[in-house]
């Protein structure tokens, strides 16, 4: 029996070689689902798990940053963590609520508090530079009635272990009446820091933690102001991290008041200017008509270091809107202006311009002509200028 030569032996080997590398690649960011949460995995490492059945509202916990060090607190997840303080509750690591809904507290965890509750998965699905999870939520109150409901996109990115980041989005649907987010200090996009990333522990004990928003003002000042970005770090296991959280340019109040406390709540709130302002009760009152929607969306940056360290203010570059807003050539346009803005937001998911930028993408080099594509949109508000018609600009037309 004579041999047979097989020339594309070598070849087919090769490619065989490649297929686990590529199966890696696609692991980058991975996610699994179980019946109660879904784990999500960067490098082979775990960063978060968004927990979606057992509680008052949907969460993620644990988050780990630089290194796998938890950046939140573990109570009331964790019972038996030694140092914590158990106040609040409702702090559950990071999420998305409000205090005050058609009248209705969905801030809090008491017999008297509304709940948010899974309804489904739109997607889960990991791969080679990001993985997502997508689902749907309804708000419901305590008489079981469906107040609104929601839509919610977590994006996180395949970074280098020492840092993390991720994108948050969520789009608040009214059903067949008005929904009023009402104007309160209570909310909304909120994340309970590490116990040791405190400014003060106990009865303000001093701590060594620090806050710093893209103003400039820092620590016990920072409260109710507003910024285009916060960042809140310190110690975690000896080591300095700190999170900062990006308020996007096209949500309906920028920059955003923070809701940031010294004992470790780090929260954006863009409803409470009563409290926040001292202006006259329901002045951030923000109403939502009857099935239509508005959307907030926030990147949130887990680095090494304070503020300096992780150049969170060079990081701004990266969480502006991924297409070129010629926002200089709209100014003076007012309400027209503004709408034409926010009508091409409403494009498929795929092709929508407000998303963040793709920081995979962003690091790689550009012509002069794609940079100039990409300029930073500079919002036309400013604090002050008509609140009230702002948001009504905002909402979805569907």
């Amino acid at each position: 029996m004579s041999h047979q030569h097989f020339p594309l032996l070598p070849a087919i080997l090769l490619v065989l070689a490649a297929v686990p590398a590529a199966r890696a690649a696609e692991d980058a960011v991975k996610m699994t689902q179980t019946n109660d949460r879904v784990r999500v995995e960067i490098n082979g490492q775990l960063f978060t798990e968004y927990v979606f059945k057992g509680t008052n509202h949907v969460y993620f916990y644990p988050l780990l940053g630089p290194g796998g060090l938890p950046m939140t607190r573990d109570w009331p997840m964790k019972t038996n963590t030694e140092g914590e303080e158990h106040d609040h509750q409702h702090h559950r690591s990071l999420w998305f609520s409000h205090g005050a809904v058609n009248g209705i507290d969905f801030w809090a965890e008491t017999a008297k508090s509304g709940k948010i509750l899974h309804e489904n998965f739109l997607e889960v699905a990991g791969g080679a530079e990001s993985g997502v999870i997508r689902s749907a939520n309804k708000w419901v109150a305590p008489d079981g009635n469906v107040v609104c409901t929601d839509e919610r996109t977590f994006r996180v990115y395949a970074r280098p272990n020492t840092e993390r980041l991720f994108d948050f989005e969520i789009t608040i649907k009214a059903g067949q009446r008005d929904v009023v987010l009402g104007d309160t200090k209570e909310g909304s996009m909120a994340i309970r820091v590490a116990e040791t990333m405190r400014l003060t522990h106990g009865k303000k004990k001093p701590g060594q933690g620090r806050i710093v928003l893209s103003t400039g003002v820092r620590d016990q000042e920072t409260w109710g102001k507003r910024a285009e970005w916060c960042d809140y770090s310190g110690p975690v296991q000896g080591k300095t991290v700190g999170i900062a959280m990006f308020n996007h340019p096209f949500n309906p109040v920028h920059p955003t008041p923070w809701h940031v406390r010294d004992y470790g709540l780090f929260a954006a709130n863009p409803f409470g200017i009563h409290d926040f302002e001292k202006k006259e009760p329901g002045t951030g009152n923000l109403t939502i008509p009857a099935r239509k929607s508005v959307t907030f969306r926030y990147r949130i940056y887990l680095h090494e270091g304070d503020e300096k360290k992780g150049k969170v203010a060079e990081r701004q570059g990266h969480a502006r809107p991924a297409a070129a807003r010629r926002a200089q050539d709209r100014r003076g346009r007012g309400l027209e202006g503004r709408l034409l803005q926010h009508a091409r937001l409403q494009r498929p998911p795929h092709r929508q311009p407000g998303r963040w930028e793709n920081p995979v993408r962003l690091g790689r080099q550009r012509t002069s002509a794609q940079s100039e594509r990409r300029k930073l949109f500079r919002p036309l508000d400013r604090p002050g200028h008509g609140f009230a018609d702002r948001h009504h600009q905002l909402l979805h037309h569907q």
